[in-house]
């Protein structure tokens, strides 16, 4: 997990790849929409619909798990078999591309232009991009960086320290799974039902990790780890807001908070609301904290790896 790690930080997934082969969160993804068009019956039941939904998304993990078993009992020993199976996680950890996404926000945005930063915040986040002022534009980035350090690097590698590489492989489905299906809507209320629960359960201690190793690099740890015990539960999420309190503390800014989603206002309570709203300059700020989590995260995986 740690070469994984330091071979995504340092290459990302290369274009000239993803032009070729894209990539394996999107083969997962192509098969959850298939079964989701084959399965997902808006005609019938709540209990046939949420039955369906437990049926797939149990299939698909452990197909995907069993792929990721099927790879490491194939690898062969010593060196070569490590390198070989970091080069099969590699895929699954974003550490390189969230970076580079909230990156491509904030430098128009400290450059003022507007309509560039919410062309670049629209890639990461559900919100109506249109509706957002420098303010908002910077808080849903930040946002994002929070919840997504869990979901797109804490938690696989913590998986994968655990269960190796069908680990990392069934979380990655499993948070698949959740994106995709795992929303409050008349489509997936029920039939994603599952997928959401599965993922609340999976990201439980990763997030908590992840607030975690927010504080500690911080400047500010004693609020940053104030805020997340105090704010974290207001979070509609039981996990998200975990990160994203910590992140708001270590940064003295303010975050969640009222948002529109497909013309909708959703009153969403503050975390860390006493404090302003981030600017670009916070944004900023918070890439370099991401920075700062990434090598003390780099250095836990290798001091685990020693024990």
């Amino acid at each position: 997990m740690l070469l994984a790690l330091v071979i995504d930080a340092g290459l990302g997934w290369p274009s000239a790849i993803h032009a070729r082969i894209g990539h394996p969160v999107t083969w997962i993804g192509a098969w959850i929409a298939a079964l989701d068009h084959s399965f997902n019956d808006e005609g019938a039941s709540e209990a046939t619909r949420r039955a369906a939904g437990v049926c797939v998304a149990i299939a698909v993990i452990a197909l995907v798990a069993g792929v990721g078993w099927a790879c490491a009992a194939i690898l062969p020993g010593g060196w070569l078999g490590l390198i070989l199976a970091a080069a099969l996680a590699w895929p699954l950890v974003a550490a390189r591309s969230m970076h580079d996404h909230v990156d491509a926000v904030a430098q128009p945005l400290l450059a003022g232009d507007l309509p560039a930063a919410r062309q670049a915040v629209s890639m990461i986040v559900g919100r109506d991009p249109s509706e957002l002022d420098a303010a908002g534009i910077a808080r849903a980035a930040t946002e994002s960086l929070a919840e997504n350090t869990s979901d797109g690097i804490v938690a696989p590698l913590f998986w994968g320290v655990i269960f190796g590489l069908p680990g990392i492989a069934a979380y990655k489905a499993i948070n698949t799974l959740d994106s995709m299906i795992g929303h409050r809507s008349p489509r997936y209320e029920a039939f994603g039902w599952a997928a959401a629960r599965i993922d609340d359960v999976a990201n439980l201690i990763p997030a908590r990790l992840t607030g975690l190793l927010f504080a500690i690099v911080s400047v500010r740890p004693r609020a940053a780890l104030a805020t997340m015990w105090r704010d974290a539960g207001h979070h509609r999420s039981p996990n998200a807001g975990w990160p994203e309190a910590a992140m708001a503390g270590a940064l003295g800014i303010r975050l969640s908070g009222p948002r529109i989603y497909e013309g909708h206002l959703s009153q969403e309570p503050w975390l860390n609301g006493e404090f302003p709203d981030p600017s670009a300059a916070d944004l900023n700020r918070a890439l370099a904290l991401y920075r700062r989590a990434m090598l003390v995260l780099a250095a836990g995986l290798a001091l685990v790896a020693l024990i």
